[in-house]
């Protein structure tokens, strides 16, 4: 036979369900991440991006709070443009998505590492990682 409904049963479900939610994108950086961060003068920290899988260094990039809040909660790797000066979500226009499949922070606070699916290119040139076209220093030649 079916429960009766109650009052305190639908108020316990949905506080439930509010618990378990995930966090709101637009929402605040949790404020143990936000303290642990050292940030530059702009306010803003850097973002070293990693592929998963391979290790290759795909590209770096600048994100203030609430792109790294954004991040975290919706594993869609968002940035902040120095030059535009407001947040962008990589591939919202390209299609060169990175899903995150990590994040964390060195050892002094000042950088956080992503590891990352992308999908296409990383580089706005269209290579591969941004560090794939000038060589300053090449690998030694194998004796």
């Amino acid at each position: 036979m079916p429960e009766t409904w109650r009052p305190e049963n639908w108020l316990a479900e949905n506080r439930m369900a509010e618990r378990d939610a995930p966090p709101d994108p637009r929402g605040e950086l949790d404020p143990a991440i936000a303290g642990r961060l050292k940030r530059g003068a702009d306010g803003l920290v850097c973002a070293v991006v990693t592929e998963h899988g391979t290790g290759t260094v795909l590209m770096v990039a600048w994100m203030d709070d609430a792109a790294l809040h954004r991040t975290l909660t919706t594993r869609e790797a968002t940035y902040f443009s120095r030059s535009r000066h407001q947040q962008w979500v990589k591939g919202a226009t390209s299609g060169h998505t990175q899903y995150v499949r990590e994040v964390r922070l060195d050892c002094d606070g000042d950088t956080v590492l992503l590891v990352v699916e992308q999908t296409g290119p990383a580089c706005h040139t269209g290579a591969h990682s941004c560090f794939d076209e000038d060589v300053l220093l090449p690998p030694p030649q194998d004796p």
